[in-house]
């Protein structure tokens, strides 16, 4: 390649990239989910688009899907609170197993009679779609004021099912005849196994470094933390466990782990999770021909309607029979199972090993899952109105950022009091923060004062606290527990951030 042909490539990437984040602000107005403009973007940059780009490299497609997949299940468990998903776990499990076992049934079985496709075809479609996208819904229902329950199981599970889907597909796909239901059912069981236990193994151990060495500057935390969550995967994979499973849960603990210059480590994780999305979607839409879609246009349709209306309500119905939750909650999970670029990447899988109309399944699960998310994304807040389970959020809890004080064995805590704040109109002094903290400095409307203990706090302050190193968490506790309850938190039983 030479320099002109470089800078040729860069200026298409960059532009690709500005007309992807404008097209962000256009989905947040519109209610689309952003991965469908991503993949307008690919097509019509394809070779039946504007741009005439010819590409149909469908191993390259999903060895790059499965390292963007890696940074967006990373990105999701930096941002999932252990508080809201710990009483969603059970109900999510089940989901992910159980529920992926009824789909994937129902799903083939209307593949097989009512498209008429081989059965061996209609599994790996059943097992492709049956996949619930991270990406869709860390994107969807983040931005949807749903019971934290619901928010959890929906969270946690898009993180789970990835690992038995693939697992699944891969069986489905392979050479020769398909093994029998209980091999697959021990080999999902001990890969999960594998992948949880050294996920949960490398985030406590990369949590206890970062949180007891101070690194000299404060952008290499993001840095490290995306790098341990990417070995937690590869761990995973080469110890044939779930290595999509143990890069979510390792960063799912490094998430809740309180580690120094924690906003920052979520901008860098959430500004590569865009990156990895926008590449992702665009490379997928480059490898779709849409003039090829016509004829699997009908039976995408079908099946999809059997996935949405059939297969998924009933494995949610299926998967939560032994939890107590109302038939609301159950109708919105139903009807959020939402699919993304995951299944599309899945599908490539059938493509790379030969197995016979890979090309068809492809096409058809492209169609499905464009056409059913433009239609659940947008109507999902709309049906949560209607099942009266949309909610006002809580008040506003603190932004804190830990830098180490390696020297002073203590820690800076940089806290901002924003709107909805109980912490608004509270006394220094009456944060009664533990011997060992104090709060050093107020910035408000750009001036710096130290506060005496009548100073009153507002929204919109900073706060500068120093605390030493045995009493920090005790500090941060209090901190967001008069966030939460006002100046008589612990008195009215509002001890922390566990108590929501």
């Amino acid at each position: 390649m030479t320099v002109h042909q470089l800078n040729q490539l860069l200026l298409v990437g960059a532009l690709v990239l500005l007309v992807a984040v404008a097209a962000v602000r256009i989905s947040s107005r519109s209610g689309l989910p952003s991965l469908l403009l991503y993949l307008g973007i690919g097509v019509v940059m394809g070779q039946d688009g504007i741009g005439h780009v010819s590409f149909s490299n469908a191993e390259l497609t999903q060895v790059i899907g499965y390292a963007a997949l890696v940074v967006i299940l990373a990105e999701g468990g930096l941002g999932t609170k252990w508080k809201q998903i710990k009483p969603a776990l059970p109900a999510a499990a089940a989901l992910s197993l159980v529920g992926v076992a009824v789909s994937v049934g129902v799903t083939a079985a209307g593949a097989h009679y009512l498209v008429g496709l081989e059965w061996r075809q209609a599994l790996i479609i059943g097992a492709v779609v049956s996949s619930t996208d991270a990406a869709a819904v860390f994107s969807v229902l983040r931005r949807v004021p749903l019971p934290a329950r619901v928010t959890g199981v929906l969270e946690a599970e898009s993180g789970f099912n990835d690992a038995p889907v693939v697992i699944l597909v891969v069986a489905f796909s392979a050479a020769g005849p398909i093994e029998h239901w209980y091999v697959l059912v021990g080999e999902i069981a001990l890969e999960l196994a594998i992948g949880a236990a050294i996920g949960l193994a490398v985030g406590w151990l990369g949590s206890f470094g970062l949180r007891h060495v101070a690194l000299p500057a404060s952008g290499l935390y993001p840095i490290a933390v995306l790098a341990i969550a990417t070995a937690a995967y590869a761990a995973g994979a080469m110890a044939h466990g779930s290595g999509f499973l143990a890069v979510y849960l390792a960063a799912m603990v490094m998430g809740n782990a309180k580690l120094p210059h924690w906003p920052a480590t979520r901008g860098f994780a959430e500004g590569l999770g865009w990156i990895a999305q926008i590449g992702m979607f665009v490379l997928l839409g480059l490898l779709v021909t849409p003039h090829e879609l016509a004829d699997d246009i009908v039976p995408a349709l079908l099946i999809g309607l059997v996935l949405t209306m059939v297969a998924r309500p009933l494995s949610v119905v299926v998967s939560l029979v032994p939890f107590r939750i109302p038939w609301a909650e159950k109708a919105l999970m139903s009807w959020a199972g939402l699919r993304g670029a995951v299944p599309i990447i899945l599908a490539t899988i059938p493509m790379v090993t030969g197995i016979a109309g890979s090309q068809r399944i492809f096409n058809i699960v492209f169609v499905l899952v464009v056409v059913y998310t433009l239609i659940q994304g947008p109507t999902l807040p709309w049906l949560a109105r209607k099942l009266r389970l949309s909610s006002s959020s809580d008040a506003a809890d603190l932004g804190i950022e830990s830098a180490p004080l390696e020297r002073l064995r203590g820690h800076l805590l940089s806290v901002s009091v924003p709107d909805g704040s109980r912490m608004h109109g509270v006394e220094v002094g009456e944060l009664r923060l533990p011997k060992g903290a104090a709060v050093t400095l107020v910035v408000r409307d750009g001036t710096s004062s130290v506060p005496a203990p009548t100073t009153v706090l507002r929204r919109g302050d900073e706060l500068l606290v120093v605390a030493t190193d045995p009493v920090r968490d005790a500090a941060e506790a209090r901190l967001r527990a008069v966030a939460l309850g006002g100046k008589l938190a612990g008195w009215l039983g509002t001890a922390g951030p566990e108590a929501r």
